[in-house]
């Protein structure tokens, strides 16, 4: 079951590095009316989120910005920030790098026990595959998200 987590996870990623290779980026920083966020600030959030999720179960140091998380973690939005904003490219190329990174993770490593349980909410991980799969499951929400924002942005009037 593990390398069945490990493959979701590449092929997840791949899914999103496709989608997000598509969009131009002119459309990254359109908020429509209805959501909180835009296309850049939810591909960055996927890259913390993995980052931070990985760090919780595996020996992994992050290699994005510090300034990623002022950008990105659960909370902010774009209207605060006080930052630049990565570029498309510069996100898309982290995206690939972790995807790089997802090659030194085993299968034994997801069946490891956490040194102790996270709770976040309702949910409680105790393996580190049970957090790395959720790492991809959130990616899979948000990357929906950013095909609603898509939708929304292309379906309206161009002023």
């Amino acid at each position: 079951m593990s390398q069945t987590i490990l493959n979701t996870a590449r092929n997840v990623r791949q899914i999103t590095l496709k989608q997000v290779q598509a969009i131009p980026e002119e459309l990254f920083d359109v908020q429509p009316q209805a959501f909180n966020n835009t296309i850049r600030w939810n591909v960055g959030h996927m890259l913390v989120t993995v980052d931070f999720f990985l760090s919780l179960g595996f020996p992994f140091s992050s290699d994005l910005p510090e300034t990623y998380k002022g950008l990105f973690n659960t909370g902010t939005k774009p209207a605060n920030w006080t930052d630049e904003p990565p570029t498309k490219e510069e996100l898309v190329q982290y995206l690939s790098e972790q995807l790089e990174r997802f090659s030194a993770v085993s299968p034994d490593m997801l069946d490891q026990p956490l040194k102790s349980p996270i709770e976040m909410g309702a949910l409680r991980f105790e393996t580190a595959g049970e957090v790395f799969n959720f790492a991809f499951v959130h990616e899979a929400m948000h990357l929906s998200t950013i095909s609603s924002l898509l939708k929304v942005i292309q379906s309206q009037p161009s002023s």
